[in-house]
């Protein structure tokens, strides 16, 4: 076991793409095979919100799973960098998480599965990525280093807090705030209530079909994305589709966010937000901003859609 000690101040941690890139390549790999056990085993839920992974008090967690013998859970422990599945049976396993390739990863967590009695059968082959190795045959992606991806999570916790307190000012349809593994970024998205032209697609090594219902309604969405070799820096995003043309000419807060009109989105780089005076208010103008200049554009019903229900904490005080 590892019993390295970290210092878990509430301080926002520096984060770098140059320092992450190699151990996020190769944990979002993992992630992705994590995750497509948990797309096999669950129902199919609109906006494959059946997909998804959720920060813990720990790492992340794909939640409760449904098997054949009651539900399991598997999470990933950045504290201690293990990998855990427990099972309602009573029945656990555990690997630990170093720099192994990808291939050794997914032969072994299989492996521990069928021995738990899961049975899972994946399209073992990486989505939303290009070009892709199958995962069984991934001797490429192999680094991890424990301070890097400790580091990120704390950074997820961070993140985390503030669009918890973002999504509950809405009360109309929004998703929970989860990492979808395919961009391996952290996002929360609301929903207009009406419904979307199909989408065109575009993400790589993803069925259009599937894309399509994602975003079978209007929705506007922000997250948090590492970034990559193309745009190497960590970075807040909102976006929202369909976009309309008065979107991108909207004034949003603060004045360091940008648009970026080649990827169709609102930017505000990770270091702009650690560095300023208040990271949470800083980050929630973004959130708020982009949010409203999503619903004024495309003529949400606001009214109906946003109330600030913290009136009601002084009932259970």
């Amino acid at each position: 076991m590892n019993t390295k000690t970290y210092n878990m101040s509430n301080s926002w941690p520096e984060l770098t793409y140059e320092a992450l890139k190699d151990t996020v390549a190769t944990v979002q790999l993992w992630a992705q095979i994590v995750g497509k056990v948990r797309l096999v085993k669950m129902p199919w839920i609109n906006h494959s919100w059946h997909v998804t992974l959720y920060l813990s008090a720990s790492g992340i967690t794909t939640g409760s799973v449904p098997y054949s013998e009651g539900l399991f859970q598997i999470d990933f422990d950045f504290i201690q960098h293990t990998l855990s599945i427990t099972t309602s049976t009573g029945k656990q396993d555990t690997m630990q998480l170093y720099a192994r390739p990808v291939a050794d990863f997914y032969k072994v967590f299989m492996e521990k599965l069928n021995k738990l009695g899961i049975e899972a059968t994946i399209y073992a082959s990486p989505n939303e990525l290009d070009p892709v190795i199958p995962f069984a045959m991934d001797n490429t992606h192999r680094e991890y280093n424990p301070e890097q991806m400790h580091a990120l999570w704390q950074a997820w916790i961070h993140i985390h807090v503030v669009f918890t307190k973002f999504r509950a000012k809405f009360i109309g349809k929004c998703s929970p705030v989860h990492i979808f593994w395919g961009a391996f970024d952290l996002a929360v998205t609301r929903f207009s209530g009406r419904r979307a032209p199909l989408h065109p697609g575009g993400s790589p090594n993803i069925p259009l079909r599937v894309m399509q219902e994602a975003y079978s309604h209007e929705v506007s969405s922000c997250g948090f994305w590492v970034g990559n070799d193309q745009f190497p820096y960590p970075v807040f995003y909102a976006y929202c589709y369909p976009t309309p043309e008065a979107f991108s000419k909207m004034a949003v807060q603060p004045k360091e966010a940008f648009y970026s009109h080649e990827m169709g989105e609102f930017f505000l780089s990770y270091k702009d937000v650690i560095t300023s005076a208040d990271p949470e208010n800083y980050l929630l103008q973004f959130l708020q901003s982009t949010y409203e200049a999503a619903a004024e554009t495309g003529n949400w019903n606001r009214k109906a859609l946003e109330e600030d229900l913290s009136v009601f904490e002084k009932h259970y005080s």
